[in-house]
């Protein structure tokens, strides 16, 4: 057992890879054999990632806030505080926060087996082994989510309360 202390900083996400302002914390990296990784990072309202696909897939928990997340040729989903995205290895995607609300994340992934990424096609790779691609437009992050399209209920986010006797 290892008793990780909390990051004494974050650091500004490289805008080649993000739109607008991220503060990524790298968290914590597994003890040999385990190749997970996790990170948090917090997006300004309206900041997203650029398109990229993670070698191993992803695991996405929204801490707090309002995000969209939407993988290539498919709608955008809203995400709110709570949810879990399970992005498939090799998956495109890109996630960020809605317009007018902050979002918090924590993301854990696996790197390959030298505890980074495996592309050695010359792609645009970061030490994860994420390869990114182009950014989001504005155009694409301002279609309508698909909860703003299609309510859905909040009954699963309220406790519901049983009789006690």
């Amino acid at each position: 057992m290892e008793v990780v202390r909390a990051p004494s900083r974050g650091r500004q996400a490289p805008q080649q890879h993000y739109s607008g302002v991220v503060w990524i914390d790298r968290d914590v990296t597994g003890l040999e054999p385990s190749r997970l990784q996790t990170f948090h990072a917090q997006f300004s309202p309206g900041t997203r990632t650029a398109w990229h696909r993670c070698p191993y897939g992803r695991i996405l928990t929204v801490l707090h806030g309002v995000g969209r997340v939407q993988r290539r040729g498919g709608p955008i989903h809203e995400v709110r505080a709570g949810d879990t995205v399970v992005v498939e290895a090799g998956e495109w995607h890109w996630h960020g926060a809605a317009p007018n609300t902050f979002m918090a994340v924590v993301s854990a992934h696996e790197t390959g087996p030298a505890g980074v990424g495996t592309d050695d096609t010359g792609a645009d790779t970061d030490d994860t082994g994420t390869e990114w691609g182009e950014h989001v437009t504005d155009a694409e992050y301002r279609l309508a989510p698909l909860t703003a399209m299609i309510r859905r209920p909040d009954a699963d986010r309220v406790p519901q309360r049983e009789a006690c006797w």
